[in-house]
């Protein structure tokens, strides 16, 4: 591997760019928001039975599109009862985010929001330590698993945390996508990085399966339009071969000959389809359901 090339979590701010650019060029949110229409009402149908108040637990909830998404939905299937919604979050602008988005959006009477400023493993550490257990109704886990370094630990721990009838989502990459793919093949010549690790479902699904963990999974296709990875000086198409390899300046960083085995593979149909002269890569997200 090229010395100069770094990964793209040492840049902050180039990471934040690369990943709105990646949302801007995917079909991600309205994937989520298919699953979240089509699907989500009846795996919450039970979460609130014969109950006063609806317990979510957020992990990683990010800048809060998506938990309001999940909030509205449960408020419909269980209309009139109280919910409590805490936030694990280890970032304090996408929780300042968050709660901007918060402050704005109507009909939140009924839910109580609390944030805590840290990882899911901070979490895990402070309850463990307090043993202040407290069962929780429906807890998510969205895009978030690459950053934990023991899933199958995390995920024992948050399932322990299931009160009756309730559900675990996690939602992440599927092991049909190109993400997948792209990982297995380049990610020993790719900069490594502490912070992130390449998981994808058909990784967690062997991990529930091992620890003995009920689930169900569903896959739903979604498209990243990389078209502009391949238009020399394109700043977007710079910005999103960023996000794909994790290389902080990936373009100017790369070995020449990873650089065009890379951009070779990305046009190639395991990794992409070819559609009305977009280059359309596999972006499919695994929607994966833990019974408590």
């Amino acid at each position: 591997m090229a010395s100069s090339m770094r990964s793209l979590f040492s840049d902050h701010n180039r990471y934040v760019e690369s990943f709105r650019r990646f949302l801007n060029s995917s079909t991600e949110h309205q994937c989520m928001q298919e699953f979240m229409d089509k699907k989500l009402p009846g795996i919450i149908a039970r979460i609130g039975d014969r109950k006063s108040e609806i317990k979510i637990l957020s992990i990683g909830g990010g800048a809060g599109e998506i938990d309001l998404q999940i909030l509205s939905k449960v408020q419909i299937q269980h209309p009139g009862i109280h919910i409590n919604n805490e936030v694990v979050e280890p970032s304090a602008e996408q929780i300042a985010k968050y709660k901007e988005l918060v402050a704005k959006t109507s009909n939140l009477e009924n839910i109580k929001f609390a944030w805590h400023k840290e990882t899911s493993s901070e979490y895990q550490n402070r309850i463990m330590e307090k043993k202040e257990f407290q069962k929780w109704d429906f807890i998510h886990m969205i895009q978030m698993l690459y950053y934990v370094k023991d899933i199958p630990a995390t995920l024992k721990f948050f399932h322990s945390l299931l009160a009756t009838n309730a559900k675990m989502l996690i939602i992440l990459v599927s092991g049909i996508s190109g993400w997948n793919k792209l990982w297995k093949k380049y990610g020993s010549r790719l900069p490594q990085d502490d912070l992130c690790q390449y998981v994808t479902s058909s990784d967690l699904t062997q991990m529930l399966d091992k620890l003995g963990i009920k689930y169900e999974c569903y896959d739903l296709l979604s498209t990243m339009d990389i078209s502009d990875c391949f238009i020399d000086g394109n700043e977007n198409g710079e910005l999103l071969c960023d996000f794909l390899t994790e290389t902080c300046n990936f373009n100017t960083t790369a070995p020449p000959d990873l650089k065009a085995e890379i951009m070779k593979d990305l046009q190639e149909s395991e990794f992409s389809l070819k559609k009305e002269g977009k280059v359309l890569f596999n972006n499919s997200l695994s929607f994966i359901v833990v019974e408590a």
